[in-house]
């Protein structure tokens, strides 16, 4: 048995009423009491929301965000270390990661229960449309799609504009993740159909855990959109079996039985019934 926790937050500073060093420990600070919480009712997993540090700073082309990105490992990822300790919790940390100059990513440091650094993904799909305009800020992942052996589960993570490509959700499960952790940034209109259509396809065709995270409230300057929360786990048949609401901060707790992916695949023989040898469109340039 599994239990995990997925944290949804809104922005507690805009742009106007601090500078970027005030907003970055505002939002640090604000998910704070919602990590311990997760901490006091004894979650074993926990995954925190697209560079949650920071606003949502991609509806905008300004380098002045640059200046957010760090290291990974670094100063965020060992304050979450320190919190992985004391709870014995493994952590997910999505942040804005600098690499060196000019190579920046948004990525998600795994921290195992013990506090240690697991390694990171890199977001691989690097949207560039209707005010994501994340090609400005960041490269496309270069790290493929790692799972990691946790405490508790084999973790993989893909993060948000991921979720519309099944190729990448299938390479986690032929790598052996058993849950894999989605940290979104999505506002309402089509995508808000989609939140609840890819995730639980993706659950269902690789036969693993997901767990669905999306920020909520608006931003601004940019008034890109209300971002609708809705934060959900889905199991390997693609039931949703917890969710969060659409408005509200809130750290979401489910326990799932991780024996269910045997039932499930044994039952639906989707890997062995893969036809690999068929599929070399998918790879063409």
């Amino acid at each position: 048995m599994i239990k995990s926790g997925l944290i949804q937050m809104s922005l507690p500073m805009t742009e106007g009423d601090g500078s970027i060093e005030e907003i970055i420990k505002a939002m640090t600070d604000k998910h704070i009491p919602f990590i311990e919480d997760a901490g006091r009712q004894g979650v074993q997993i926990l995954c925190l929301q697209e560079i949650f540090t920071t606003p949502y700073f991609c509806p905008s082309q300004d380098a002045k965000w640059y200046v957010t990105a760090e290291s990974i490992p670094g100063p965020t990822t060992e304050l979450m270390s320190e919190y992985a300790r004391k709870y014995n919790m493994v952590i997910i940390v999505p942040i804005y990661e600098k690499e060196s100059a000019g190579f920046l990513y948004n990525t998600a440091a795994v921290i195992d229960a013990d506090g240690s650094y697991l390694g990171k993904y890199r977001k691989n799909h690097i949207p560039h449309t209707s005010g994501f305009w994340e090609k400005f800020f960041f490269r496309p992942g270069n790290l493929g799609y790692p799972v990691f052996d946790t405490a508790y589960a084999r973790v993989g993570v893909y993060i948000c504009y991921d979720r519309h490509f099944p190729d990448g959700a299938r390479i986690l499960g032929l790598n052996g993740a058993e849950i894999v952790y989605n940290p979104s940034a999505t506002v309402a209109g089509l995508s808000q159909y989609l939140w609840e259509l890819e995730q639980p396809a993706h659950a269902a065709a690789n036969g693993y855990f997901m767990g669905c995270i999306n920020r909520v409230g608006e931003e601004k300057p940019w008034n890109l959109g209300r971002f609708y929360g809705s934060s959900y786990f889905v199991d390997p048949r693609g039931q949703i079996f917890a969710q969060a609401s659409e408005d509200k901060d809130e750290l979401l707790v489910a326990e799932f039985d991780l024996d269910l992916i045997d039932e499930v695949r044994s039952t639906w023989q989707f890997f062995r019934d893969r036809r690999p040898e068929t599929y070399g469109k998918i790879v063409e340039l």
